[in-house]
């Protein structure tokens, strides 16, 4: 007998081949799914990975995108997939995906946004978003999906990652492999769906004044080269030259940007151009605005893990959880370190009480429960599913 709804969660570590379906069979918990979500490494062949898990899944709707390491109940993972499936009855799901995203964020959020479905009778809903995180400015594809859904539906989501390389990520839609791309999946559901976000960081030194930005490119701090200030801050001479080592320079060192009566919004510094000096970031750093160096300890991360968790749980009205799926930024990962992240992941197992856990670590964070704005950076967000 089939249950009314089920979340599974299956993973294998590797790159060989097999993996893809020995993740989708633990995954598969029945015959009814009606949604596959995809996880993995960009080490993989990706079409390759993608056939075996349709060749256990069938037709099934399937999303999902490349990472900077995957999150299963065992433990962080690298090199590895993580497949996340759910069924009965008791769901109804659509997906969609745009391409060439860059050309147009507000554009394809607006197009995704539409696959959600309207059904009267599963009035709990969700549009789960994976985006391309260096395609721009992600916060434009919030606004995009905001302005089709409105407020009364949430977005939740997370940015792929390349492994750090911070050169090129992957999108998921079915069988298609895809890039500068945002796909989705429209979740209806007849039990509720409850989303926390925290991030842990706290400012440190004086503040800079953005002087010149454009988009997602800061120009200038305090009238100055915006990477000689940064670096200043630091107390530092140079990174390394390419865009990568910057990233993962600034990978513990993110841009808080003040946001009057409320917490800091974080940026990812995703790389910079050292010939002109500037800085790039995830999201918009608008020009005129007051931003800090940003800092966190293995202590303060841990205990935005507890509380992101927690009102995910808390808006679950009281049911105990089918699942969880952790969008959590690589820096995190890079303040955690590997036994930290191991004692994060051991945390979110016992809040979810034995319900299956799976997520990955991202380029940035989608979580819209009030407002317009929704995409976040250097921050965990929890989707819990009763």
């Amino acid at each position: 007998m089939q249950a009314a709804r089920w979340f599974g969660v299956g993973s294998a570590e590797g790159l060989g081949v097999g993996a893809g379906a020995r993740a989708a069979g633990d995954a598969l918990l029945g015959d009814d799914a009606k949604l596959v979500v995809v996880f993995c490494s960009q080490s993989h062949d990706l079409p390759g990975l993608l056939q075996e898990i349709r060749a256990r899944a069938g037709d099934v709707p399937l999303v999902g995108c490349t990472t900077a390491g995957e999150i299963a109940v065992s433990g962080p993972r690298d090199a590895s997939v993580v497949v996340v499936a759910l069924g009965g009855d008791g769901f109804a799901v659509d997906t969609g995906y745009a391409t060439e995203a860059s050309r147009g964020l507000r554009e394809a959020g607006a197009n995704v946004a539409q696959c959600l479905p309207e059904r009267e009778d599963l009035r709990h809903r969700v549009l789960l978003l994976l985006t391309d995180g260096l395609a721009g400015d992600q916060q434009q594809i919030v606004r995009g999906a905001y302005g089709v859904l409105g407020a009364e539906v949430p977005l939740v989501g997370g940015c792929a990652g390349d492994d750090m390389k911070m050169t090129r990520t992957f999108q998921f839609h079915g069988d298609q492999v895809l890039t500068d791309a945002v796909v989705a999946a429209g979740i209806a559901s007849d039990a509720p769906i409850g989303i926390g976000v925290r991030h842990g960081w706290r400012r440190v030194g004086e503040p800079m004044l953005v002087t010149s930005s454009a988009e997602n490119h800061v120009y200038t701090l305090d009238d100055r080269p915006a990477l000689d200030v940064y670096l200043e801050h630091l107390g530092l001479e140079e990174p390394a030259s390419d865009g990568e080592g910057l990233a993962r320079l600034a990978l513990t060192h993110p841009l808080g940007v003040s946001r009057p009566g409320g917490e800091d919004k974080v940026r990812l510094i995703s790389g910079g151009d050292v010939a002109e000096r500037s800085l790039s970031c995830i999201a918009e750093v608008p020009q005129g605005a007051l931003v800090w160096i940003m800092e966190g300890d293995a202590q303060s991360v841990l205990e935005a893990t507890d509380a992101a968790a927690g009102a995910s749980l808390a808006a679950l009205e009281g049911r105990p959880p089918l699942g969880m799926i952790a969008f959590d930024c690589i820096a995190r990962r890079g303040v955690l370190g590997e036994d930290g992240i191991q004692a994060e992941i051991d945390r979110l197992a016992a809040l979810a009480a034995g319900a299956p856990i799976a997520g990955f670590y991202t380029y940035g964070e989608i979580a819209r429960t009030r407002g317009v704005r929704g995409f976040h950076n250097q921050t965990l967000v929890v989707l819990s599913v009763a």
